[in-house]
């Protein structure tokens, strides 16, 4: 799933590059041909990539001009110019590479001694070309978080170090096909974001550029490695396996290999996962403007292409963008750079609206990244504009109440009553993960996004109900199965379920209201988390002293009292519907509060009579299981089967 942001702006973008540009027949000065047979592959290669120059930081008798480090630097710095912002004001550094300048410590606590910037926090993302998008990912988590103001996420690669003659000295300069090929592919640079919360662009202070999403998935489990550096041709051995690095560089572990006999597969599965988080509401209905896409080579250029259009998520090639030609493959800097030069020479084609998609297959063991962008304007719309304005607009100035990640959980551990902090520590653990993941289901995607349809509210309607029916079935069930000492839980239990017996009328109505056409309850159908959630809930219901209900019900209710409010303005905004459509949505926020209170004390009772002392962990399973089983029951909402009447 994507991991979403509401208030993550990337502000200015630099790249570094060093030296002056090498063409290719400027090519042999730095990484010459070994023999007869590299040299017919380098003809080969640079006939299919595309690439006209490149850069390298090393001279042409293979000694370091730049550092890697020394390169992140110059980027950051390019990016901290444009924006004029001084290098105190930034928090966070998390750096994307495969491979800094030394084995440790960590790249960005290099890149940070590099600048003698002041203390900050530091992730090192250590990877292939998808490293950049872990890196920015973080980045951007800080600032929507709040933990910090401004970040910077930098990608640096120096791969010519691997590639100079005298590393494969010790292999008497014969090499296998896998070790040459990367030699014609590969060059130098480094590239830096700048992610803040609003500022506008510097090449266009009338746009600012916003981070909708970002997602990154590795399917290392389903195929073997495709590019590697460190193990031997058969990948059986590692470097540290042998007596000395020596040895090691004789033995080929030290070359730099791809096997592009894979290579057809990266894009194939890169692009079904593209299909796959299309297919659950993640990207604009107007499609993608602006399409920013790393290969290593021109060659791929018609598979993507290809692939997209079986996906019948087509982009037309007026739109793609790359700077392979001329800059050449920099691995993880890649996107940053193609980036910062985007914005920097084809400024003048944004326009408000425009979304800018970010794709980066990475073939060290297959794993794809995508980063969704969209341009707003500088100055936020009025709100007579903001009503007038497309789904995508209006959803730029979705209500700060809306975010997340300020969602707090049903109670605050730190007000705890004696004796249940760690209890109500722990749930507010399992409540943090589970609304977080809540947030990105394609439901609350789309209700966030404005894109929300009135048939999506009468589906999510159709579903809720049958699980607020037996919501009250399943509470009084519980309450029967509470014996001796607990009558005085069971009681409190079964005022809790009088109060629900009759919530799923007022629902139905709503769902009646809004369109909805079944008016017999019984045939409205669950979807499978639905179902789920059903069956857990009447089974622990039957089982003798059922104290883990109360862990249901925290989620449950506190759905109802946290998260629903959340959403009510948004789908009051975004839908063409009367109050009476909303009712159950308005009354479940409202009277959540005195049901959590309610809650409250009978977690108290129930601690009180423990005396197996089994009680705060069967409520804490309880509570994470039913988080699984409601978090499925969103995932699955929108689905067009969901609401067939059963048969």
């Amino acid at each position: 799933m994507p991991v979403a942001y509401s208030q993550v702006y990337i502000e200015s973008a630099g790249h570094f590059m060093p030296g002056a540009p090498v063409a290719n027949d400027g090519m042999d000065a730095y990484v010459a041909p070994l023999n007869r047979l590299s040299e017919r592959i380098k003809r080969r290669i640079l006939a299919e990539n595309g690439i006209q120059q490149r850069h390298y930081a090393i001279a042409p008798d293979g000694s370091t001009t730049y550092s890697n480090a020394q390169m992140a630097k110059g980027a950051i710095e390019a990016a901290l110019a444009q924006a004029a912002r001084p290098l105190a004001d930034i928090g966070f550094l998390a750096s994307g590479s495969s491979g800094g300048d030394a084995l440790m410590p960590g790249f960005a606590s290099m890149i940070q001694g590099e600048m003698a910037a002041p203390p900050m926090e530091l992730l090192s993302v250590h990877g292939v070309c998808a490293a950049s998008v872990g890196a920015l990912q973080s980045a951007a988590l800080a600032v929507e978080h709040g933990t910090h103001g401004h970040a910077l996420a930098v990608a640096s690669e120096m791969p010519s170090r691997l590639f100079k003659r005298s590393r494969y000295a010790g292999q008497d300069y014969n090499t296998d096909f896998d070790a040459h090929f990367l030699r014609w592919m590969l060059s130098d640079g480094a590239g830096a974001v700048l992610l803040g919360q609003g500022a506008a662009l510097p090449q266009r202070p009338d746009l600012r550029l916003k981070l909708r999403w970002t997602h990154q998935r590795s399917f290392a489990g389903d195929y073997p490695v495709c590019m590697q550096l460190g193990l031997t041709h058969d990948r059986q051995r590692s470097h540290l396996d042998f007596p000395s690095w020596a040895d090691a560089e004789a033995a080929g572990a030290l070359s730099l290999r791809q096997d592009i006999r894979l290579l057809p597969h990266l894009f194939d599965v890169c692009i079904h996962e593209y299909a796959r988080i299309a297919h659950q509401g993640w990207l604009p209905e107007r499609g993608i403007d602006h399409f920013l896409c790393h290969y290593s080579s021109e060659k791929f250029i018609p598979v993507v292409d290809e692939l997209l259009n079986k996906a019948q998520l087509s982009i037309p090639r007026q739109r793609w963008w790359s700077n392979l030609a001329w800059r050449g493959n920099t691995g993880a800097a890649s996107i940053f750079v193609m980036i910062a030069e985007y914005l920097q020479t084809q400024h003048e084609r944004l326009k408000p609206g425009d979304t800018m998609l970010c794709f980066v297959p990475e073939s060290g063991r297959f794993t794809a990244g995508y980063m969704l962008l969209e341009l707003e304007p500088s100055t936020p719309a009025s709100p007579a504009a903001a009503r007038a304005s497309t789904p995508a607009q209006r959803a730029t100035s979705a209500p700060a109440a809306a975010e997340s990640a300020l969602i707090a959980p049903p109670h605050d551990p730190a007000a705890a009553p004696a004796g249940l902090a760690p209890l109500l520590t722990e749930l507010a653990s399992i409540w943090h993960d589970y609304r977080s993941q809540v947030w990105r289901t394609p439901l609350v995607h789309r209700i966030h996004s404005g894109q929300i349809q009135q048939a999506d509210y009468v589906r999510w309607m159709s579903q809720w109900v049958p699980q607020v029916r037996e919501g009250s079935l399943w509470m009084r069930e519980g309450a029967a199965s509470l014996t001796g000492a607990y009558a005085e839980l069971a009681a409190l239990m079964g005022v809790h379920a009088s109060e629900e017996q009759n919530d799923f009328k007022i629902l139905h109505q709503d769902y009646l209201n809004a369109g909805g056409t079944q008016t017999d309850i019984q045939q409205l159908r669950r979807n499978p988390g639905g179902e789920a959630l059903n069956s857990y809930l009447h089974s622990l219901a039957a089982t003798p002293n059922p104290i883990g209900l109360l862990g249901a019900i925290y989620i449950i209710e506190g759905t109802g009292q946290r998260i629903v409010p959340s959403l009510l303005p948004l789908l009051r905004q975004h839908l063409a519907l009367g109050p009476d459509c909303f009712r159950f949505l308005e009354y479940h926020g409202a009277n959540d509060e005195d049901h959590l209170e309610r809650w409250l004390m009978a977690v108290q009772m129930a601690m009180a009579l423990d005396e197996t002392g089994t009680a705060a962990a069967a409520i804490a399973a309880t509570a994470r299981h039913t988080a699984a089983l409601y978090l499925m029951q969103f995932q699955h909402i929108l689905d067009a089967t969901a609401t067939e009447p059963a048969r």
